[in-house]
């Protein structure tokens, strides 16, 4: 059994799983970042901050899905949300034409409504059902039904990607910048960015995030935070977390390209499991 996403899981390798990711791009007018183990985030992330004209990102053709799917017969996908990229079309796509050329294949393509963190609980729990010995249809059906108990927030020191990408507003991108504040958001149901609070400062920041976390029903469980260039504020929170709830399946990691594009420079984006 196969598991392949798109770049925006943050996740080169899953140990002892076929798994392949497949990379998205980030452009300007003048630049071209493929999301891949080799790209310079700390560069990009330069360039994108002096950068004045429109940027945007761009999905995997259907040849690079088709790829990564290989010859397999049963292969799960996890796809960044649909709701801000048309990621999870183009895995369809490759999902029709492969079925066409294996008829005897099993492909389910999973719009994770999500990205980076939430993407990664989901194929960590692909990956334990598949080690479990569970049939494609057994995971097919209990996937789903995990997805429900996982919740995604972030908090982005800036938002000029965003702006620039035509996901916010840039009055109000630029409103956060004047006033030094966090954007503090989650992935809604339908898989957008919505902001649900602000603050200044990392004290109050771990004291909203820990209400958060309360409210989503967070109880210890597995939790996963990336972060771009910010390992520091990364640390605070995971220690926070494990004092408050005993948790102690808490992962920090460098946010990829993708992630780093959206979250920008600062910017910490963390997962979890929920009652």
């Amino acid at each position: 059994m196969r598991l392949v996403a798109d770049s925006a899981c943050d996740i080169k390798e899953l140990r002892g799983m076929v798994f392949k990711a497949v990379p998205l791009t980030i452009s300007t007018d003048n630049e071209e970042f493929c999301d891949d183990g080799q790209l310079d985030i700390h560069r990009m992330l330069d360039i994108l901050e002096k950068h004045k004209g429109r940027s945007y990102t761009a999905c995997p053709g259907i040849d690079a899905w088709l790829e990564a799917f290989g010859d397999d017969d049963e292969i799960f996908v996890v796809t960044i949300t649909a709701g801000m990229s048309g990621t999870y079309n183009s895995a369809m796509a490759a999902r029709a034409v492969y079925l066409e050329e294996h008829p005897q294949a099993k492909v389910r393509v999973i719009d994770s409504k999500s990205t980076g963190p939430q993407m990664r609980i989901i194929l960590e729990q692909l990956q334990q059902m598949i080690e479990e010995g569970k049939k494609f249809e057994e995971i097919d059906g209990a996937i789903d039904a995990y997805m429900q108990k996982t919740r995604l927030f972030c908090s982005l020191k800036s938002l000029h990607n965003l702006a620039q990408n035509g996901r916010v507003s840039k009055v109000v991108a630029s409103a956060a910048e004047v006033l030094g504040i966090s954007v503090i958001g989650t992935a809604s149901s339908h898989g957008t960015l919505e902001a649900i609070g602000k603050c200044r400062g990392d004290k109050k920041l771990l004291v909203k995030l820990q209400a958060l976390l309360d409210d989503a029903g967070y109880e210890g469980g597995k939790l996963r935070i990336c972060h771009v260039e910010n390992e520091a504020l990364a640390d605070k929170i995971a220690d926070m977390i494990k004092q408050a709830y005993g948790a102690t399946d808490v992962c920090v990691y460098k946010a990829g390209g993708l992630c780093s594009y959206y979250a920008e420079r600062g910017g910490i984006i963390l997962s979890c499991e929920t009652k």
